[in-house]
């Protein structure tokens, strides 16, 4: 026989409150005193009590839900940073509806005002700023928006300052002797916006390595998707412009691990004949040796989440811009730089 769903009125009874009480907690209310919020929360937790989001939505005129538009899922950047996103909003009993982007045909649907994803209580955009593409900077909904790995002056936006990031990489590779390469990833999507975070952090790249006088030829830069298998063609295409040793930035860690593999399948010594540099910080470059330049996803997520919820409670002040920095770390893939810079 199948078990009755336990009901909000056995909640209040075990909890020894009344309806509204249990209410005021799920609805994260501030009026209700913390050990009576413990006793109501304890009481759900043992009865296996989970509120129905529709009469929560007929009561609070709130979905209890976040949008959140980002490229992809099924990648570890974006893994990292919904975790984040959602470590804050579960605290406040929300939901995440999540609305890959994947190519340019669905970030069409996305740009009409009609999509399911701007009728929920709040929304974030992860690394594509979808104002470019509506009069006025604005998109099509009264409901609060944050940016994350991107940014608008017209809403909050939490972002990595990827040009710095770019240029501590070059100013790092440019100390070695050898040839520079880069990879830059781009998917289908990024082809539809002005800024993306790749060609910032090739731009700071760039710039780093005409400060240090270092050459870098067109053909020193490979262009590809964010996939192991991107690296993977990318060294061989290294290979048939330059004799090791190799100093090559990835772009993207997913990108240097299969640099680093196919370093390995070929022979070649990392960090002595090919020199590999990563971005993003994830935890498997450190069980690979990889050096990267990290960037703090998982808070990243957190703060877009806590702005969010902000808005969401009624803040109504100008839009507010939270930068993170990126860290260098070295390790096996490029080993140690000289001591003195490199002068070519």
């Amino acid at each position: 026989m199948k078990r009755k769903k336990p009901t909000i009125h056995e909640v209040a009874a075990r909890a020894g409150v009344g309806l509204g009480t249990v209410s005021r907690v799920l609805n994260n209310h501030p009026a209700v005193r913390p050990e009576t919020r413990v006793r109501v929360l304890r009481a759900i937790e043992e009865l296996g009590y989970t509120p129905n989001p529709h009469a929560r939505r007929i009561a609070g005129g709130r979905s209890y839900t976040v949008s959140v538009l980002l490229p992809f899922v099924a990648t570890e950047f974006y893994r990292r940073l919904i975790e984040g996103v959602e470590g804050v909003l579960l605290e406040k009993r929300y939901d995440l509806a999540l609305f890959p982007i994947l190519s340019q045909a669905r970030l069409k649907r996305y740009l009409e005002s009609t999509t399911l994803a701007y009728l929920t209580d709040g929304l974030i955009l992860a690394s594509y700023d979808l104002t470019e593409h509506f009069e006025g900077g604005r998109l099509p909904t009264d409901r609060p928006v944050v940016l994350v790995d991107a940014k608008s002056p017209r809403y909050d936006s939490v972002y990595l300052d990827n040009h710095l990031g770019g240029r501590l990489a070059g100013e790092y590779l440019a100390r070695f002797p050898g040839a520079i390469f880069a990879i830059k990833v781009e998917e289908e999507p990024d082809k539809a916006f002005r800024h993306t975070v790749f060609s910032e952090r090739m731009a700071g790249f760039l710039e780093a390595l005409a400060a240090q006088g270092r050459p870098f030829p067109k053909e020193h830069l490979f262009v590809t998707r964010l996939s192991p298998e991107g690296g993977r063609l990318a060294l061989r295409y290294f290979l048939e412009k330059a004799s090791p040793p190799l100093n090559v930035f990835a772009g993207a860690d997913q990108v240097a691990l299969g640099v680093l593999e196919e370093a390995e399948r070929l022979g070649l010594t990392p960090g002595k004949e090919v020199r590999v540099l990563g971005f993003d910080g994830h935890p498997f470059a450190e069980e690979v040796g990889l050096s990267t330049i990290a960037q703090p996803v998982e808070a990243m997520g957190a703060r877009a989440a806590q702005l969010l919820l902000e808005r969401m409670e009624g803040y109504k002040g100008p839009p507010r811009e939270v930068r993170f920095e990126p860290l260098l770390i070295e390790r096996a893939s490029t080993a140690t730089p000289p001591s003195a810079p490199y002068v070519p």
